[in-house]
């Protein structure tokens, strides 16, 4: 017996004598005592199903090219928690293996495990990236106790088409936006070391371009010029990478006519390369297997060498890595090397998960009964809520008064499914309905509730993972329900319209052409806006929608994505005014459909369309609506008003060696405390390269009593004026420059500089 059969023996007994984490020599050692077959089969992620006990999933396995042999040696489990349950696989997994190897654990933990926060979109609509550390550290907690290693986050895609379904996953349109959340969500699941209690791994999604799908259409092509790929999609990846996160997966898409699992030139070049990932790389669902069907390989073992040679280390549910690997290996095809280096980063995450000191990690039975939704928990997703609500339009409709009867119609008002469609161990039973949030805060009887409508009509097909809840209402029973609405609406002072998307209308695979409120409750809408002019909107969605006709005719909208397990409270605080909304928008609202892509930092053309010159036809306009979305990105109210001063600089001219301060003075003109995002823009005038209209490169929260007014600074340094240059270099180039400061992306509130 070798001393590292030794070391490896004793694992499952945690000797208390055996602490920290194998050395780099223990690791090469055990790599080379590893067969081939033990090496490749690292590679190969499985679902739980396949190595447990109740039974070996035969069919699948074979059709995957799979054994019971390979499967014993598989290297990770995707899909499966619970402490109990995980730490029995893990133990019978390794009397097994023939080097007492653990598996890794992984799940997709999105915007939380139990504990459910907003959807990564809507905590995008805090402006606070700390905030979505802190839901990552509890999201990180929960899942770490019930087992789990890994979550497939953060996901960091750019999004600029409400049309995709996924959307809902990343936060925002915006670089330097998402690149600030990707990093504070890595740092969150993470911490200062995965080894650390209640730490999971993070995993930077999707390697590259997901987020811009042709038409929108989840799975499509992305067609991207290498220029906008590097300006604006590969920052975030990139932030998360540099904040240490120790696994990045693949995108299904194709990126300059390559999927993106055997792109070496992306992979190998750009990933491992320039960005010096030098982590554990996964291939997304089936991935490997794709390439098959996107006609860039011929066959399965094609695939396996493809994707071997960019330097995807897992393969995820296909059994192409486990069948072909060691054939290509003995046929010349491949080095060993490459399947050496795969299984070393493999191991090493194992060994920095702390997993050959204690399989277990943190699975606690004990532990999970006790800090699974405690009151500490629940408190942050509360406010987190809160932060994340995007005040459209109030006409003095909001607050609501305590006075007066208030009628609560819509779908969503007892209803507990407004979690998003990823919260995929959310469970709907953990979430206070808007009725029950309702009646603990006014207990008066003033209030009264009714759906008045289903969720959707006919017309509406849902998909989701675990199956579709289309028809919560039965939809013969809409008139019934109307009836019923229209009535208690007439004899309302104010009415709260809780309606907004299903939660499964948006998500993987939830494309959509038509994104408005489900016709059903369009109709509902309107019929209670015939009989009561005081219709407040509290709209759920996981994108943004096309709410013309909500914004016209309401006197209040208030946007609050899919809110999660305390959404419910955390609206009540905000229409009763406990809470004074702060959220801003982290995508642009379309004017319609006919508009995406639409983004606030389009390029410069050359006849850009002037504004009150409409009968100038040779302009970049559309003929039949506006060029500008309804709302704009960085948008949203508060029940207070705020003022912004010009923008002063200290001087009008600085060396590269020198900065500019930029400052504004924010008044409350209002008559309630209030908190103001004030946000910083730049814009090149001339350069090399066509440069966006506008850049955020700044934002920064300022609470303010009424009539209190304080200086906000921003330091414009080389570092902001810096872009990719027609020579391919991240630099800045002299000339002239505009600084804005506004409340939202829209502001021409501008100074000008110049860098010399």
């Amino acid at each position: 017996m070798t001393i590292m059969e030794m070391f490896l023996g004793c694992m499952l007994t945690k000797r208390k004598d055996m602490v920290g984490k194998m050395t780099e020599q223990e690791l090469h050692s055990l790599l080379e005592e590893m067969t081939l077959e033990e090496k490749v089969n690292q590679m190969q992620q499985l679902i739980g199903a396949f190595l447990t006990d109740e039974g070996v999933v035969t069919g699948p396995m074979q059709e995957m090219g799979l054994t019971e042999e390979r499967a014993a040696l598989a290297g990770s489990v995707l899909g499966t928690h619970g402490a109990a349950k995980l730490k029995k696989m893990q133990r019978e997994f390794m009397e097994k293996h023939p080097h007492r190897i653990p598996l890794l654990f992984m799940l997709d933990v999105i915007n939380g495990f139990r504990t459910i926060f907003p959807i990564p979109l809507g905590q995008g609509a805090s402006f606070e990236p700390e905030l979505s550390e802190r839901c990552a550290a509890v999201a990180a907690k929960e899942s770490a106790v019930s087992g789990v290693h890994v979550t497939f986050a953060p996901m960091v895609d750019l999004v600029r088409d409400a049309r995709w379904g996924r959307v809902m996953e990343s936060t925002g349109e915006d670089p330097y936006m998402n690149s600030l959340f990707s990093a504070a969500m890595v740092k969150g699941f993470q911490g200062e070391d995965i080894k650390e209690p209640y730490r999971v791994a993070a995993c930077v999604k999707h390697f590259g371009g997901y987020g811009a799908p042709t038409a929108g259409r989840d799975y499509n092509t992305v067609e991207l010029s290498e220029h906008t790929l590097r300006e604006f999609y590969l920052p975030s990846y990139k932030a998360g990478i540099d904040a240490g996160a120790a696994m990045v997966m693949t995108a299904f898409n194709t990126l300059g006519g390559i999927p993106c699992s055997g792109n070496k030139w992306l992979m190998r070049d750009v990933l491992r390369g320039e960005m010096e990932f030098d982590g554990v790389l996964i291939s997304d669902w089936a991935a490997i297997e794709e390439m098959i069907y996107h006609g860039y390989c011929a066959d399965r073992k094609e695939a396996a060498l493809r994707a071997a040679e960019a330097g995807v280390d897992i393969d995820m549910m296909t059994g192409i890595y486990s069948e072909h690997l060691c054939g290509l290996v003995r046929e010349g095809k491949i080095p060993e090397k490459l399947v050496d280096e795969a299984a070393a980063r493999i191991l090493d995450l194992k060994n920095r998960l702390g997993l050959f000191e204690n399989p277990y990690k943190d699975a606690d039975e004990k532990a999970e009964a006790e800090i699974i939704l405690c009151k500490e928990h629940r408190e942050l997703a509360r406010e987190a809520a809160r932060k994340s609500f995007v005040l459209l339009k109030n006409e003095d409709a909001l607050p609501l008064k305590k006075e007066g009867k208030t009628a609560y119609i819509g779908p969503y008002v007892d209803n507990r499914h407004m979690m998003g469609a990823w919260s995929i161990i959310g469970e709907s039973k953990d979430v206070t309905t808007l009725q029950e949030a309702v009646g603990e805060y006014d207990g008066s009887g003033q209030a009264v509730f009714c759906a008045g409508s289903p969720m959707v009509g006919d017309d509406v097909k849902l998909e989701g993972f675990a199956g579709s809840e289309a028809q919560e209402t039965p939809v013969q029973d809409a008139g019934r329900m109307l009836e019923e609405a229209v009535g208690m609406a007439k004899s309302a002072d104010t009415v709260v319209m809780a309606i907004g998307e299903h939660y499964l209308q948006s998500g993987e695979a939830s494309s959509q052409a038509n994104i408005q409120v489900p016709e059903v409750q369009m109709e509902l809408f309107r019929k209670i806006c015939e009989v009561n002019e005081n219709v407040v909107v509290v709209l759920f969605s996981g994108r943004p929608l096309d709410i013309r006709e909500i914004s016209e005719k309401a006197k209040a909208v208030l946007h609050v994505w899919m809110p999660g397990t305390e959404g419910a409270r955390a609206i009540v605080d905000v229409l009763y005014g406990d809470y004074n909304p702060t959220g801003k928008l982290p995508m642009s609202f379309p004017y319609c459909v006919g508009q995406v892509p639409v983004h606030y930092n389009e390029y410069a053309t050359g006849r850009p369309y002037m504004p009150g010159k409409n009968k100038d036809r040779f302009r970049s306009k559309y003929l039949d609506i506006p060029n500008a979305p309804l709302y704009p990105f960085g948008y949203g109210l508060s029940y207070t008003s705020f003022s912004v001063s010009p923008v002063m600089l200290d001087k009008e001219c600085m060396t590269r060696e020198e900065n500019i301060q930029a400052e504004v003075k924010v008044k409350n003109t209002g008559a309630r405390r209030g908190t103001e995002t004030v946000q910083f823009y730049i814009h090149d005038v001339a350069a090399s390269v066509v440069r966006p209209v506008k850049e955020l490169k700044g934002f920064c929260k300022v609470t303010l009593e009424p009539g209190e007014e304080q200086t906000v600074r921003f330091t414009i340094d080389d570092s902001k004026l810096r872009f990719l240059t027609e020579n391919g270099r991240q630099e800045s180039e002299a000339g002239e420059f505009e600084a804005f400061v506004g409340t939202d992306s829209a502001t021409v509130n501008c100074a000008k500089f110049q860098l010399v």
